[in-house]
């Protein structure tokens, strides 16, 4: 990637997101709502890089050059997911959103095995709306693993307002010994184990897959998961429909993911592009729910870049 998700600046101070939070929690919704339109201009015509991301992406996903219109749009669905997810995290009942959930037997399935399920999800709608899977069924454990070290001001706001969500919050930024045990320990108790991926860290293995008819790498930190500790993968959307309407989507990906050992890369590889299908299908039928806003695909120098060292390795 030609600039790498973690190395942009968070999205505005701890202030103004605790600001945020104030205004949202004690003048409520639709007064905050409000704000989102200033907020959409301002970073509409302060971000230039964010404002370029979104205009390359639309173009791609609505098959047509997109208009400013459109990156207003796009702008403004992101925001309005974030300022959700203080309600989605704070509220005991969420009955101020409408919900609407597609293939949960596909779910449940999975999870009268008993064994955990690995839920798949990216930065494409709301992954905090997969909380109203938890009210209905508050036996359920749902963890989430997450770096930390990524928007602290954010995480440590969302964190405050849930200190329930934050105990079941696996840091994927510890070491790997301490990640795969509280993985095995999460599945052990037959958790749904939450995981997003679309995004690599620095250092993260990853695999080359289409998306939108260009290249791009994504983690397959969530495959190798699955085969370690023997986990059902489900995917899982949460689509922001505009207002307070979501939709919750799941897909069994896979009931068994064994990956051998002679055979992995290839693999990966297999189980990688079969999520970017999915993704892509989702994020043509619902484009401003797309909210990887930077160059998520190779970029043209990178790829001679990659040519090359291949050259160099080859000749060494």
């Amino acid at each position: 990637m030609s600039a790498q998700w973690s190395e942009r600046r968070e999205a505005g101070g701890r202030f103004a997101i605790w600001l945020i939070r104030g205004a949202g929690l004690y003048a409520g919704r639709g007064f905050a709502r409000l704000a989102l339109y200033p907020i959409t201009l301002y970073f509409y015509f302060r971000r230039a890089r964010e404002r370029r991301d979104s205009r390359e992406f639309l173009t791609l996903a609505l098959g047509r050059p997109a208009r400013a219109w459109d990156i207003l749009k796009h702008i403004h669905s992101y925001a309005a997911t974030i300022l959700d997810r203080i309600y989605l995290l704070h509220d005991a009942k969420l009955d101020r959103f409408a919900f609407r959930v597609h293939g949960l037997e596909q779910l449940e399935v999975e999870m009268a095995r008993g064994r955990g399920v690995l839920l798949l999800g990216s930065h494409f709608g709301s992954f905090e709306a997969l909380r109203a899977l938890a009210i209905r069924r508050p036996e359920v454990r749902l963890c989430v693993v997450m770096d930390l070290k990524q928007t602290r001001a954010l995480n440590e706001l969302l964190h405050a307002l849930n200190p329930g969500v934050a105990a079941n919050v696996i840091d994927a930024g510890v070491d790997p010994g301490a990640l795969a045990l509280a993985l095995h320990e999460a599945a052990q108790q037959g958790a749904l184990i939450g995981l997003l991926a679309d995004r690599a860290r620095a250092q993260e293995s990853t695999a080359a897959v289409e998306f939108f008819g260009r290249t791009a790498h994504i983690p397959v930190a969530g495959y190798q998961i699955a085969s370690m500790l023997d986990l059902p993968v489900v995917l899982a959307f949460g689509v922001y429909l505009g207002g307070n309407r979501y939709d919750l989507h799941f897909e069994t990906l896979a009931q068994n993911m064994k990956i051998p050992r002679g055979d992995r890369a290839a693999q990966l590889q297999v189980w990688a592009q079969r999520y970017a299908a999915r993704l892509e299908d989702y994020a043509r039928r619902y484009p401003y729910n797309w909210f990887n806003l930077y160059d998520f695909w190779d970029s043209p120098r990178e790829r001679a870049d990659i040519r090359r060292d291949s050259v160099a390795s080859a000749a060494g």
